[in-house]
């Protein structure tokens, strides 16, 4: 155990090597935890990926200690990242196959999608997700970006089980007309399932996922409709946050020092 507070490392993935351990984490979390369906190819090498990976970068947090015996099973935080200006002229964003996108591929300001976002059970509840959101923070720095978005998910996929959080995003956070973008036809989900006045908050802040919970938190807004992604076992809402809104609660969260080594230029 390190006692110099350089245990922890973020930074962005520089080799296949590191996507695939990245990978890997996935498949612990998405697949063997929350079920989520891979092919038997991907399944026999333990990892949850797509043809979308190559295209984004991927934020890693790495433990050092795991990374010095077992390097393939030492990233233990990630999150990947595609920004507008690497989707629009090339295989666009993953999060079009469940939302129209349009209004966000039209923008001229500077995007990037959030997407795959986890961490290793035994490391939730403490820095984890701190110390990626901190990466995350100077990523958008680095980068111009004004907008970020992605899908995040509750368990399961019946949209009735999750009535009472799905109608309190839709009647509290919705997303202004700009960044508004809406869920396709086809698997989806109305969210407005129960009435603005009968929708209990306290339950609904209760079944809320905590990703979710941080994103509001910042001031986050939700678009039209929820997805329901069988093949992940999940449904899905589209998160949407706009720097120029949430920049003063942003800083107050992530600049506080970091609690290990950040690498994201």
């Amino acid at each position: 155990m390190r006692s110099d507070g350089t245990r922890y490392e973020v930074r962005l993935a520089e080799s296949e090597a590191d996507v695939r351990a990245a990978q890997r984490l996935r498949y612990r979390v998405f697949v063997e935890e929350m079920g989520a369906k891979v092919s038997p190819a991907d399944a026999a090498e333990g990892l949850e990926r797509d043809r979308f990976d190559p295209h984004f970068d991927h934020l890693l947090l790495i433990d050092r200690d795991l990374a010095e015996r077992d390097a393939l099973n030492s990233v233990v935080g990630v999150y990947r990242l595609m920004r507008g200006s690497v989707a629009k002229p090339g295989l666009g964003f993953y999060g079009a196959t469940e939302y129209d996108l349009s209004r966000l591929m039209e923008m001229r300001r500077e995007t990037v999608e959030l997407g795959r976002s986890c961490v290793h059970p035994d490391y939730r509840g403490g820095v984890a997700m701190h110390l990626l959101w901190s990466g995350l923070g100077q990523y958008v720095t680095h980068n111009n970006v004004e907008v970020m978005f992605g899908v995040a998910s509750f368990h399961g996929t019946d949209p009735d089980a999750v009535a009472t959080p799905l109608s309190y995003l839709h009647h509290n956070h919705l997303a202004p007309d700009d960044l508004r973008v809406t869920c396709w036809p086809e698997n989806r989900a109305e969210m407005d399932r129960i009435s603005a006045v009968e929708v209990d908050r306290a339950a609904a802040m209760k079944l809320l996922p905590p990703l979710i919970k941080g994103y509001l938190r910042l001031g986050g807004f939700v678009g039209d409709g929820a997805f329901i992604d069988r093949a992940f076992n999940t449904i899905d809402v589209c998160l949407l946050m706009d720097t120029a809104r949430m920049a003063a609660k942003y800083r107050d969260m992530y600049s506080r020092g970091a609690l290990g080594e950040v690498k994201v230029g």
